[in-house]
């Protein structure tokens, strides 16, 4: 069966290849080379298959030769967009930068002019409490008066009954002129007493008339005064308190704790009182300079909560984000991965500086962080800042805000050099960003 099966075969490839003779002759000799039909056929074949394979070739080439020449193209375009997106940014940080900086310039000229007008809050108050004591003289000065022009009446009085039923009279009536004489002299004297009491009297009342519109004034002055410090304040404390709210902090926990590690107090007993009455309560004036001074105390201490908390960028120098808090896809394995910090890639040495103030637990190196430092920070927060080339603390070290802890750098786990940040609340990862945008409108 297979024997008829080659003949057919056979047969057919001798109708379309028929066998051939190759002569190879030389001078002396001449010989050839019998190509069978089943040598063609397979020479064909393989002809056949390279032009195929050749063809193929050429035209993935020329596909690979388009598809990078898009590719190119595209990678072109998408770089071009990213640098322009990259400018962008830059500009959006350096007009943040330039709104804090003018932020903080308006927050100190509020600072000044509230010391301004606590001075002048100061010497107005010492001015009227100069003026209530002329008052009060004056107004002692004027009752003396009206006791001594009472006493002159009463003693004139006295003096003509006396003189009526007297012999003093029967020898003036007689022509004795001495004891005549004597009641003119005394009634001339108790006139020009009575007209010396009466224009003290006048004048005290002039003076009275004049010091009262001179208080009024000043305390209009003094409610000027106030209103313009109760503005400062209020300007002054809604940021901080906005800033600590848009980072998920209570500031009234904030101002306890702060209010509990700053409570020395000492001094002599002596209590606020810008003036005092007869019923023994405090004056509506003292009452409003008690709250601005509270309000500045809360100031204070908000100032000092800042201070404590991470409301700042770890890099000052140029960068930029290449990985944000949250989940990513992870740049070494390439599956789903929790990144608990924010990345900020620069060149490599770029200084990193401590966020806030508080003590360095920990500065060396750790798994899969490479060299980094962690900061421990008031109110339960601390931040770690990773892959670092160089570090410039050591562990128990305190630092203060701005501080240079640390240099950019790729060890660890890391893909190049970059510093990974992340901020820790009561041991829970939070968004670094959140504290850097809530302090973006503050400082």
């Amino acid at each position: 069966m297979r024997t008829r099966l080659a003949i057919r075969i056979h047969s057919l490839l001798e109708r379309k290849f028929p066998e051939r003779r190759l002569f190879l002759k030389s001078d002396t000799d001449t010989r050839f080379i019998r190509l069978k039909s089943e040598t063609q056929f397979l020479t064909m074949l393989a002809g056949s298959a390279v032009v195929a394979w050749a063809i193929v070739a050429t035209a993935i080439l020329l596909m690979d030769s388009i598809g990078s020449g898009n590719f190119r193209d595209q990678a072109r375009r998408d770089q071009h967009t990213y640098q322009q997106r990259l400018n962008a940014l830059s500009r959006e940080r350096d007009n943040r930068a330039e709104e804090a900086l003018a932020a903080q310039e308006r927050f100190n000229t509020a600072l000044a002019q509230v010391s301004a007008m606590q001075s002048e809050l100061l010497a107005s108050e010492t001015r009227r409490r100069e003026l209530e004591t002329g008052i009060d003289v004056i107004q002692t000065t004027l009752r003396t008066v009206m006791k001594d022009r009472e006493s002159a009446r009463t003693a004139l009085a006295e003096l003509k009954e006396k003189t009526n039923g007297s012999d003093t009279v029967l020898a003036a009536a007689e022509g004795a002129p001495v004891p005549m004489g004597f009641m003119a002299e005394a009634l001339a004297r108790t006139a020009q007493e009575r007209d010396r009491i009466a224009t003290d009297a006048q004048s005290a009342l002039v003076t009275a008339q004049e010091l009262e519109r001179e208080i009024k004034l000043m305390q209009e002055r003094n409610d000027y005064i106030f209103h313009q410090l109760e503005e400062a304040m209020a300007i002054s404390v809604e940021p901080l308190d906005k800033m600590f709210r848009n980072a998920g902090l209570s500031p009234d926990s904030l101002l306890k704790q702060v209010r509990s590690g700053y409570s020395g107090q000492g001094g002599p007993l002596t209590p606020l009182a810008i003036s005092t009455r007869a019923d023994g309560q405090a004056a509506p004036d003292e009452a409003r300079a008690n709250g601005i001074l509270n309000r500045m105390d809360q100031l204070n201490m908000y100032r000092i909560a800042a201070e404590k908390a991470p409301f700042a960028q770890p890099v000052l120098s140029a960068f930029r984000f290449t990985s944000p808090f949250g989940g990513r896809r992870d740049p070494i394995t390439g599956g789903r991965r929790t990144h608990n910090g924010t990345d900020f890639a620069a060149a490599h040495g770029t200084h990193i500086h401590a966020t806030a103030d508080g003590v360095v637990v920990k500065a060396g190196r750790a798994s899969g962080f490479g060299k980094m430092v962690k900061i421990k920070h008031a109110f339960g927060i601390e931040t770690l800042y990773a892959h670092a080339s160089k570090i410039h603390v050591k562990t128990g070290q305190r630092v203060s805000r701005g501080d240079h802890i640390a240099d950019m750098g790729s060890t660890g786990r890391s893909t190049g050099t970059h510093l990974h940040y992340e901020v820790h609340v009561n041991g829970t990862p939070v968004n670094p960003m959140t504290y850097i945008k809530a302090a973006r409108d503050v400082f």
